[in-house]
Order: structure tokens, then sequence, then C-alpha cells
């Protein structure tokens, strides 16, 4: 039976090295993003992979739920169509914004970072469950370790930040993705995140260069904050993609879950808040409330 994998922000950097992985090991792609011509041009690579198992573009904009909702509609109507399962979801869209702004009234990291991810795996449990074994992955991030740690709102008190928001974000879907995890237990659905270390991507290039994305007592420290940015984000996406393949295709990792997969694409110690039921029960009322699974 053919093994079928979605991955998002799939058209490029991190994601598409991922979906090429995927394809490499002989899974049916399906990347998601925005942008046409880029969709493709990752079918097209995509394709020269694995021509036995042709991959497939589908648009969404990731930083809107409606779009969400819309994307796991047609996936699984899709699934449920054709009787194949689906065997791997890897969410790994991700975004840092060194200015706040809103999607829909909700400040944007936590949309794109956390309730994007989290509503569209909540809306293809069924089809992942219904098509055992599977595999979730969500990319988690480093900057999880700089994150405040209160989730009784969407925002912390204080200024903006961009890389601790994102950080924050991240923290959010992690212990969501540890919580799942558990939740599922048993019912042939494993759950991991993948940390990529870093790597030279949309994302980081640029971004990463304006101190006002750290805290004022980083910027006091800038040019060794900078410094280690750049090192973090030097490396190739075909690197920093192998944790989310190991996540999704590791047959070590077969009756496991639960699990970071860590840069070096081996299982790493998760951040002890991540593992709190506290904050794992504040991040489910603020996803609940903010990305409600019936659309309202």
């Amino acid at each position: 039976m053919t093994k079928t994998a979605v991955v998002t922000a799939g058209t490029a950097g991190i994601g598409l090295e991922t979906a090429l992985g995927l394809a490499a090991r002989g899974f049916s792609v399906t990347v998601v993003g925005r942008d046409v011509d880029r969709g493709a041009q990752a079918v097209e690579r995509i394709n020269a992979m694995n021509p036995a198992s042709p991959g497939r573009f589908l648009p969404a904009d990731l930083a809107s739920l409606h779009d969400v909702r819309a994307l796991a509609d047609q996936l699984a109507r899709d699934h449920a169509a054709t009787g194949e399962p689906l065997t791997v979801l890897v969410n790994n869209v991700g975004a840092m914004f060194p200015d706040r702004r809103d999607l829909a009234g909700v400040e944007a990291s936590f949309v794109v970072n956390h309730l994007s991810p989290y509503l569209l795996t909540e809306l293809l449990l069924p089809t992942l469950t219904a098509g055992a074994p599977s595999r979730i992955v969500n990319v988690t991030s480093g900057a999880v370790g700089v994150a405040k740690r209160v989730f009784d709102a969407v925002e912390p008190p204080g200024g903006y930040y961009g890389f601790h928001w994102y950080g924050r974000a991240k923290l959010a879907n992690l212990a969501y993705t540890l919580d799942l995890a558990a939740r599922l237990d048993g019912t042939g659905v494993s759950v991991f995140a993948a940390d990529p270390g870093g790597a030279a991507t949309d994302m980081t290039n640029g971004t990463l260069d304006d101190p006002k994305i750290v805290s004022p007592a980083l910027r006091l420290l800038w040019p060794l904050v900078r410094r280690k940015f750049e090192h973090s984000t030097s490396g190739p996406a075909s690197v920093a993609a192998r944790p989310s393949i190991v996540a999704a295709t590791d047959d070590a990792l077969t009756g496991r879950t639960g699990l970071v997969i860590g840069a070096q694409a081996s299982p790493v110690a998760p951040l002890r808040s991540a593992t709190d039921p506290r904050i794992a029960q504040a991040v489910r009322l603020l996803s609940e409330r903010h990305a409600p699974l019936a659309a309202t």
C-alpha cells in the first residue's frame, strides 16, 4: 500500500528538504504552501526523487485558520475517496515577526506557530487514526528556552519581542505535542517533536539581524547574541530536515511516542516546562478558545 505524507510549508527550505527525504523513502508526498510557482517546482523535484509515487501541491495560507479548515477537509475527503491511509503529517510551518501583528484578532506568531498546526492536526485525527499506524511530527525550536511560560492568555504582559514570542508559541506547540502523544497512546498514532537546530531559510534570512526581536536585556549583549544567531542559522536545510525525516520514518521509533528528536536526529530530553501538565492544560484551553474545532 502507498505510504503518504503531508508536509506543511513544504515548498522551500526545511519543509522541502523534508518532503524530498520522505519521497526518497518511498512516500507519496503532498506539500502545502502559498506560492503556486514554488509549489510546482517542489513537486517537480519530488517527482524526480520518486517517479513511482508522484507528489502534489495544495495551496493554503497556513496563517489563515479558515484555510487550515479547508485544507483539512480536502485532505480528509481525498483519503476517504482513494482509501489510501494518511501515514505521516509533518507540521513544518513556522514564522517569526519582528513587529507585532494580528491575524483575525489574534497575535500572529501564536496563530502560525501553534494554532495553525494544532487545528490541522486535530481535524485530521480521524483520518490519521483510520490509517494507523501513522505518525504526527511537529517541528519545534530551541527558542522554547527563552519563552515566557505563562499561558493565561495568547500574549504575556510586557513589550513585544519577536524571538521570544516565537519561542513561546513553539513552547505551546511542544506542550501540546507531548500532551497529544499521551492522549493518543494506544491508538496506533505516534506523535513526535523534531528540532531542526537551525538553518538558513526564508524565515531566518534577515529576521535575526534586528536587535528589536529580543528583550532589552539581550540587546545589551547584541554582538554575542547576533553571532549565536548567525552560527545557528548557517547550516544547510537538508541537514536541518533530518530530525523530521527520522521522526517520520525511522523503524527504531515504531511503537514509541512522545519523543523529541533533537538536532542530531536522535531523541533528547524535552524542556521540562513542556512536560508540565498545568502548562499543557492552559495551552489546551487557549487552543480550544481561539481555534475551535467546529467553525463558528
